[in-house]
């Protein structure tokens, strides 16, 4: 009996729903975030997967949940946010493997735009000053942010991102002009090529990849006005239906923890646009009386097939990614 075979035998009963979440794979190692996942690691995780479980399309795998339909060991593997690297680097491993994935695309960020978070992290990657001195009243309380080396960086990037994150809009386009002046570095230095083209979008879906929605800007939803969710909800779907020729049925909340960054009346609202199935990145395995509209997800984190293997294992007996190592 194979390796998966036997890790799996005592973890398999049907009808629990598995559902990975990934942001990027990228090409080479990013030394500020080294923790993102690159080509050859994102190679063994498909290998293992194709391998231990059956993936399934999301929105097929959402119906037979709903219905009792399973088979054992069902899983899906979600992307959020739209980053070029999913067509150029994602889809191709994953198409070796013959694996279907979902990809939940901020429609806004398309064509040459940039994420406030990557915008950080550029800025942090290009600038040349030794310390950034953040005076303005958005930032001033990190005070003087060491930049002396990649350590320094990644520190201080993490740091900013913490303090910028639940900002209103506004709120956040003036935190990153303050880092923009402080940094020394302008915004048209920073990359445009970071996410997807319209064209890169089509070419996923004509891979057999399945489009999700995901918002116009990612904002955190909780954080807006009902009819500002509402619009960011239904012009995500719209925009990516007019650029499909087909109904986009599937959705996920921006950052997606259940209460605080979406509300009850974001899931409302989901429903209300016509979508058919929505993720969280709520832990835990989906079951039949899973809400459809808040199918939970987590992001793997190890590298090792053994410590890899046995944190899906867990999971799905506990629901628990955390319980297995």
């Amino acid at each position: 009996m194979s390796f998966g075979k036997r890790l799996f035998s005592w973890a398999a009963p049907s009808n629990r729903l598995t559902v990975l979440i990934f942001h990027r794979v990228l090409a080479a190692r990013d030394e500020l975030w080294p923790e993102e996942w690159v080509a050859d690691e994102f190679e063994r995780i498909c290998e293992w997967m194709s391998a231990w479980f059956h993936v399934l399309p999301l929105d097929e795998a959402a119906k037979q949940l709903a219905a009792g339909r399973l088979p054992p060991r069902a899983a899906c593997i979600t992307f959020d946010d739209g980053y070029a690297d999913n067509r150029t680097v994602a889809c191709p491993i994953l198409l070796r493997h013959g694996l279907c994935a979902t990809f939940f695309v901020s429609t806004g960020y398309l064509n040459g735009g940039r994420m406030w978070n990557d915008t950080i992290t550029e800025t942090v990657r290009r600038t040349r000053e030794d310390a950034l001195e953040l005076r303005g009243p958005r930032l001033r309380s990190l005070g003087v942010v060491p930049m002396r080396g990649a350590d320094d960086k990644r520190a201080g990037l993490r740091a900013l991102i913490r303090s910028i994150k639940y900002l209103q809009p506004q709120e956040r386009s003036e935190a990153i002009a303050e880092l923009f002046e402080a940094a020394r570095v302008s915004p048209q230095e920073l990359s445009t090529t970071l996410m997807m083209s319209s064209e890169q979008v089509r070419e996923l879906r004509a891979c057999g990849m399945q489009i999700g929605a995901h918002t116009v800007n990612h904002p955190i939803l909780a954080k807006l006005a009902e009819g500002d969710a509402a619009r960011e909800i239904g012009e995500s779907r719209d925009s990516l239906e007019a650029l499909l020729g087909e109904k986009v049925g599937l959705f996920a909340y921006p950052n997606g923890r259940p209460g605080e960054d979406y509300l009850a009346r974001d899931v409302a609202l989901v429903k209300r646009h016509g979508f058919s199935a929505a993720v969280s990145t709520a832990h835990g395995v989906g079951l039949p009386s899973t809400d459809s509209f808040q199918l939970p997800r987590f992001t793997p984190w190890d590298r090792g097939r053994l410590k890899f293997g046995l944190r899906l294992a867990r999971q799905l007996v506990s629901g628990d990614p955390a319980a297995a190592v």
